[in-house]
């Protein structure tokens, strides 16, 4: 799954659960979309993560529910 937030950041990985702290995210990958460090576009990262797999940087992720603006299949999203 992908998890866009209201900020810069997408996570890319297995949902696990949902509470009110948030969004529980197994073997995740972050994108941050800061142009300033040199990070591919949120378009280029999804498309090679939905070619190559997702590059896991972290076991496990919780998103703060105020933090969530969408959530869609990995196949879906980003790739229009």
């Amino acid at each position: 799954m992908v998890l866009e937030t209201h900020g810069a950041r997408t996570y890319v990985g297995r949902f696990d659960t949902q509470d009110e702290a948030g969004v529980h995210m197994l073997d995740v990958g972050i994108h941050d979309a800061d142009p300033n460090a040199g990070h591919p576009s949120k378009a280029e990262y999804l498309q090679r993560t939905v070619k190559y797999g997702i590059r896991v940087t972290e076991k496990r992720v919780l998103v703060p529910t105020a933090d969530v603006a969408t959530i869609t299949p990995l196949g879906a999203a980003g790739l229009a």
